[in-house]
């Protein structure tokens, strides 16, 4: 039997509170590094997106804002991270595009057509990264094109427009003139005769360069031209254009019909619906396939049957339209999904020709 003296046994209890602190530190530090490592790496994952909106910018309450509100969403519902680039001329949205590819962005976005050429040659330039187009066809494997049914909305509204009319005379205002407009123009004009045979559809252009979409005067003075001949519904599909479209109609007492975002709002009462073509849709799902590891290239198409386009929900003209107009709307909505309603898409007919 071992006996310890006082002093003996003072030493080894300093020594076993030295062994906890030291353990206790150590496993503190442990933590610590452990807790910060698990940081970065969930820093890492987080996925990051580079949205580029076309040269009418943010604000336009048309297509470049809807799909801003999709980058929105995908920052609450999947934590991603995001930044945007407004650029304010052509040059500038080359500048943009190239500034996200060179840096640590898993998906750039570029909105509208008109960046096309520009998406192509930057793709091409940094095969690694993942690209998307709204409104553009790009044959690259790293590059989603997110088309959309706009022959399929504008119907709808054409359809409405011809029921709500008085005069049976509907006008259309097309921003720039390029085949993209004119898919709208033809489904806006297929819905109206779809109604009434008789139906007479008026149609105007802004222009043919990109100022077409931000020139609010010359659609006003358009929309003014068109209700001194009869029209009563106005539809536009004309960017910030639309702005005086709208304002027109107000003037006048007549219906417009808003275009890409819920224009009902802008002047309410005026705004009959709006043709929403949801690019924050195509935006949120191609960001989630990001997301997700599911990423594809190639055509990805939005129409009524996947949500991408449809009419507004009559928030402010409810009350001011009959209810038959809204019955036999939801009917056409329901033929064109079921494949019973056949609507001309102007650019695959476009297609056609040209390969002839």
């Amino acid at each position: 039997m071992f006996l310890f003296s006082a002093k003996a046994t003072g030493r080894v209890k300093k020594l076993k509170a030295f062994s906890l602190i030291f353990l206790m530190i150590a496993i503190s530090f442990s933590a610590v590094f452990n807790f910060s490592e698990a940081s970065a790496k969930e820093k890492k994952k987080k996925v990051k997106v580079g949205l580029v909106v076309d040269v009418g910018g943010l604000g336009d309450k048309s297509f470049n804002d809807s799909a801003y509100l999709g980058l929105l969403e995908a920052e609450k519902k999947l934590k991603i991270l995001s930044d945007v680039g407004q650029p304010s001329n052509k040059m500038e949205e080359e500048q943009h595009l190239t500034a996200f590819s060179q840096n640590d962005y898993d998906l750039i976005v570029g909105v509208g057509f008109a960046m096309q050429d520009a998406i192509s040659k930057i793709a091409r330039e940094y095969p690694e990264k993942r690209f998307a187009i709204i409104d553009g066809c790009i044959d690259l494997p790293n590059v989603a094109s997110l088309l959309f049914k706009e022959h399929e909305g504008s119907f709808l509204v054409g359809a409405l427009g011809i029921m709500m009319s008085k005069t049976k005379k509907i006008g259309f205002v097309g921003g720039m003139d390029i085949p993209l407009i004119h898919k709208f123009e033809t489904g806006y004009i297929e819905g109206a005769k779809y109604v009434n045979g008789s139906a007479e559809v008026m149609v105007k252009y802004t222009g043919s360069d990109p100022s077409a979409w931000n020139d609010p005067v010359k659609g006003r003075e358009i929309t003014l031209s068109l209700i001194t001949q009869g029209c009563d519904v106005v539809f536009h599909a004309a960017g910030g254009t639309g702005g005086g479209v709208i304002k027109a109609c107000k003037e006048q007492n007549v219906f417009a019909i808003g275009v890409d975002s819920d224009q009902d709002g802008v002047i309410p009462g005026t705004v009959l619906t709006s043709m929403v073509k949801r690019c924050n849709v195509a935006v949120y799902n191609t960001i989630k396939d990001i997301v997700e590891g599911k990423f594809a290239g190639g055509i990805h198409n939005f129409g009524i049957a996947e949500n991408g386009v449809d009419t507004s929900e009559f928030k402010y003209t409810k009350d001011r339209i009959p209810p038959e107009y809204l019955n036999r709307l939801g009917e056409i909505k329901k033929d064109i999904v079921a494949g019973k309603i056949k609507i001309t898409d102007y650019m695959v007919e476009m297609e056609k020709k040209n390969k002839k």
